[in-house]
């Protein structure tokens, strides 16, 4: 199954070489680099939210939502290494990760999930007592992720909740209020994920039959997967427009939407149901762009329509 909490799937990778510490293993543990991917469309949301109160950047309120969305992400993938470490142990792909091969101790994961957690709380009492108050809700499907596997064949579905989260607490992080352009921009975020993790999770269908995870590419075959991810991804392109339209954005958005929709294309061209040799270029060349290149266009279109430093 996939890495893919609070990030894009990331290709499993053995923990070869030496560590420095407990501290650095477990940044390792939990591939702290990868936090960028979950950056982006919360800093949409964040933006679009300072733009529509002020326009201007709320630079307080966007460092306290950086801070919240790396911690969540942390808690998110140790916590989902520590539920998983007996079924990583099981499959070829992800054995040599930390826990299983003992680089991290199970005790300095729980340490650090807690540690995570902490940060994240306090990050969101810092922004509001909204937050605070919404901050359970951001961490329930994080954890309830980890076991889904065990108990859906749909466990794309709760990922993509837990990703569609980030946009909307962003936005509340900065107006105080509730918005329907975020939630809908939560839910391109959540199907996004969730499409790709149906494609990446391709490369574990022998290994979850064999071992009993449970998956749409096990229960249903992988070209019922990839078909399924192209038919999320259209979902997704259109959530995108829709978002587009309602906080009235401009060129530049719709720029970046022309080269998502070729970033998509070129994603589920590279992999059919008899070649997932690139699977690796299809997460970070694809799904980087859809991330950081959109985010990119939508931060031009914002500063080109007034929004100030």
């Amino acid at each position: 199954m996939s890495d893919a909490v609070f990030a894009p799937g990331m290709p499993g990778r053995a923990s070869g070489g030496p560590t420095h510490g407990p501290v650095r293993a477990f940044l390792r543990l939990v591939v702290i680099e990868h936090s960028v991917f979950a950056l982006p469309f919360a800093y949409v949301a964040a933006l679009a939210a300072c733009f529509a109160v002020s326009r201007s950047v709320h630079w307080r309120d966007l460092a306290l939502v950086t801070v919240a969305m790396v911690a969540a992400r942390t808690f998110a993938m140790a916590t989902n290494r520590i539920i998983d470490r007996a079924i990583d142990a099981r499959n070829p792909r992800t054995a040599g990760r930390e826990l299983v091969t003992g680089v991290v101790s199970v005790r300095t994961a729980v340490v650090g999930s807690i540690v995570a957690l902490a940060v994240f709380l306090g990050s969101a009492a810092a922004l509001s007592w909204l937050c605070l108050a919404l901050a359970p809700v951001a961490v329930a499907p994080l954890f309830v992720y980890s076991y889904a596997k065990r108990f859906t064949d749909f466990p794309q579905a709760i990922l993509a909740i837990a990703q569609a989260v980030a946009p909307v607490g962003a936005w509340i992080a900065i107006t105080g209020r509730w918005s329907w352009s975020a939630v809908l921009l939560g839910l391109a975020v959540g199907t996004w994920i969730g499409g790709f993790d149906l494609i990446y999770s391709c490369l574990d269908a022998e290994v979850d039959r064999r071992i009993g995870v449970r998956s749409v590419p096990a229960r249903f075959g992988v070209r019922a997967a990839l078909a399924a991810s192209v038919v999320t991804h259209v979902v997704t392109f259109a959530l995108f427009v829709v978002f587009g339209l309602l906080e009235d954005f401009g060129a530049w958005w719709w720029a970046g939407l022309v080269l998502t929709a070729a970033a998509f294309c070129y994603e589920h061209a590279i992999v059919s149901p008899t070649d997932l040799s690139r699977m690796n270029r299809a997460f970070l060349t694809a799904n980087g762009f859809v991330g950081i290149g959109l985010f990119a266009f939508a931060l031009a279109d914002l500063v080109s329509r007034g929004l100030s430093g």
